[in-house]
């Protein structure tokens, strides 16, 4: 039987169907949410607010996140985060029943809910090789049906069911999210136990965060695969601050074509993680991966000439097939090299870099577009994807792949954050 003929073990089944589960509800309180303050106030900064605080606690806390998450059991992170989740949100529903809804509480949840997010995001990506045994295959294929469920949960069905359950009243969108996060705990509670991993004796917390950071930004690989999501993320959030504006003045779409465009990109994202394996194996994974890359540059520059909407369309479809490879190809080989004490923080210091980049994308995105055109920012993204291409395609070569997964074939060294066995540092110095 050849590797990828392995079948996935029953456990990932249930960890699927959770996280399922759980992107369902995420998809419906990521519409509800900014419906609920909506109807509380019109005031712009007081909406704002409400969606930067679901993005904060990866700010402040991304690394400190992860090194907790390599310290305690991942299994019950998983199942208690989401219990917590749970919880956080049948306060507000009950607030709307009652009629006492307010800005600061969707925000506080909003908090909450990302901060749940992370600690249970961080928790699975750890626990996800220990389950599948950091088999390299496995975990390509595992990942490529997180990510297309994910995908179609959350970007799909999610957000009109929470827009349709609002109007059945306030509470019903907050009440399902609560339910689909019982649910996923249910599920999460009844996996099968990991190894917990040992910390090593009497070191602090913000020395194994550091340990954990500096691992990703002395190791070549993983810091090519770091900068992919980050730079990937200020490209992407330039190109959809402008979006609307660009699809209404220079394309001539009305609001439900632009719905459509969105759905065109989803769709290409489905396609991407389905057919990422395939990439993987017959390209390498490393060539795959700058592949996808170039991708994704060349489609936003078509994206930035399309003279209508049928091809911003194809363009956003090719460029979301790209993104949903790479995002099945990248936490895979991530996964598969790691050592598992080291999963949690590496996984959460990738992951705050591309949190961080947003923003900047954001504000990118608007400059571009108030000093020069509407069309300069997709200029701009598509250039910055494309030089990140080339400055990270040796950094993730086929090469360095292939001796990265060999030097971590053999049983993980010591749990030691900063220590690593000779081959592991003789891998790395391979171009």
């Amino acid at each position: 039987m050849t590797q990828y003929a392995q079948k996935l073990p029953t456990g990932f089944g249930r960890l699927w169907t959770a996280q399922t589960v759980s992107s369902l509800g995420d998809g419906v309180s990521h519409a509800a949410l900014p419906l609920l303050a909506l109807t509380l106030t019109r005031d712009p900064m007081a909406l704002a607010v409400v969606t930067a605080a679901g993005t904060l606690p990866w700010l402040l806390f991304g690394v400190l996140g992860g090194a907790l998450v390599d310290r305690w059991d991942r299994r019950r992170t998983m199942w208690i985060t989401d219990v917590v989740r749970a919880v956080s949100l049948v306060i507000p529903a009950a607030a709307a029943v009652l009629d006492l809804l307010s800005i600061p509480l969707l925000a506080a949840v909003a908090f909450l809910l990302g901060l749940g997010g992370l600690f249970f995001d961080t928790a699975a990506t750890a626990y996800l090789p220990a389950l599948l045994g950091r088999d390299p295959a496995l975990l390509e294929r595992a990942n490529s049906r997180l990510r297309g469920t994910q995908t179609a949960a959350s970007g799909f069905a999610g957000p009109p069911a929470g827009s349709a359950l609002l109007a059945l009243g306030r509470a019903f969108p907050l009440l399902v999210d609560a339910v689909s996060f019982a649910l996923s705990a249910l599920l999460v509670r009844s996996l099968p136990a990991a190894p917990r991993p040992v910390p090593k004796a009497r070191e602090s917390l913000l020395r194994q965060a550091r340990a954990g950071a500096a691992y990703v930004f002395r190791d070549q690989l993983l810091l090519g695969l770091a900068l992919r999501p980050a730079v990937g993320n200020v490209a992407f959030l330039a190109v959809e601050t402008v979006l609307a504006l660009f699809a209404h003045d220079r394309l001539g779409i009305d609001t439900f074509g632009f719905g459509l465009l969105l759905t065109a990109e989803a769709t290409g994202g489905l396609l991407g993680a389905g057919i990422a394996s395939f990439l993987g194996r017959r390209l390498g994974t490393g060539t795959a991966l700058t592949c996808t890359a170039a991708v994704e540059g060349l489609a936003i520059l078509c994206l930035a000439v399309a003279p209508n909407p049928y091809v911003a369309g194809l363009a956003l479809a090719v460029c979301g097939a790209g993104m949903g490879a790479t995002m099945v190809l990248g936490p895979s080989l991530r996964q598969a090299i790691v050592p598992a004490h080291l999963m949690g923080r590496v996984a959460s210091t990738s992951r705050m870099l591309a949190m961080c980049a947003a923003p900047l994308g954001a504000f990118l995105g608007g400059w571009l577009a108030t000093a020069y055109d509407v069309r300069t920012p997709l200029y701009a993204a598509a250039g910055l994807l494309l030089t990140m291409t080339v400055i990270t395609a040796t950094m993730t070569s086929n090469r360095r792949v292939e001796a990265a997964l060999s030097a971590a074939a053999p049983a993980e060294g010591p749990e030691d954050p900063v220590s690593e066995d000779p081959a592991r540092k003789s891998a790395r110095k391979v171009l």
